[in-house]
């Protein structure tokens, strides 16, 4: 069997007018910080509905290259509009709920036993990580090598081989949740925090608390828009 002939799909129109403003910002040389023609008047130029529109810009926001204001438009967060393949942001979306669970489960132990058996030297890596992370927040990135440093240390401080391995056979998965998480608005200062919170924890050889540090900065890192996203509001109209 092959699905090489499956139904064909047809495309959403919203994704029809992704398509149509990437090309205006490409065109119109728009940069971050600049401002997107307001809904209302996208939609008239367009000749689509303004619901069109919205789930457009809904799309640009969950993949973090928009920020839309309540009351003040929608404003560039980068230099273009290259937007992910919706269907790769479907599947995402469909499989991260699963990631985030086993992240919990996984990482909050490991958090534990950090706390328990953590050497200098398992200190030491933790804390470069969270200034590898300061310095990519300051540098005006969203941390992600420094939040995958800091992880990895809490691992490697846990000194469990098999959790160890459970970790790695899901990394591609946590990284992309780890960019998901990240790239939200003010998240990467509030996710350094967080792991200021667990290092603390793990430090003062407290693995309850360790424990609690790392669960409540696992549900931040769930807390993304991709998976308040309905694919499915804008049908063809």
């Amino acid at each position: 069997m092959t699905d090489a002939l499956r139904p064909m799909t047809k495309q959403r129109l919203y994704e029809q007018v992704l398509n149509r403003l990437r090309q205006y910002v490409t065109e119109g040389g728009l940069r971050a910080g600049d401002r997107l023609p307001p809904e209302r008047d996208l939609a008239a130029r367009l000749g689509v509905s303004r619901a069109s529109v919205k789930q457009a810009i809904v799309v640009l926001e969950v993949q973090g290259l928009v920020e839309a204001r309540h009351g003040g438009g929608t404003y560039l967060l980068r230099d273009t509009l290259d937007v992910e393949p919706v269907e790769q942001l479907v599947e995402r979306r469909r499989r991260l709920p699963d990631v985030l669970d086993a992240r919990e489960a996984l990482e909050t132990k490991l958090a534990e036993l950090a706390a328990e058996r953590r050497t200098e030297d398992d200190l030491t890596a933790m804390r470069s990580a969270l200034t590898h992370m300061a310095r990519e927040i300051d540098g005006g990135g969203h941390g992600v090598e420094g939040d995958r440093l800091f992880h990895g240390a809490v691992t490697a401080a846990a000194h469990s081989a098999l959790l160890a391995e459970f970790m790695r056979s899901i990394a591609d998965q946590i990284a992309e949740s780890r960019t998901e998480s990240l790239r939200q608005p003010h998240r990467p200062t509030r996710s350094l925090a967080q792991h200021q919170a667990i290092l603390d924890a793990i430090e003062a050889a407290e693995p309850r608390r360790a424990a609690t540090a790392m669960r409540r900065h696992v549900r931040t890192v769930a807390k993304v828009r991709l998976l308040d996203w309905d694919p499915d509001d804008g049908r063809p109209e």
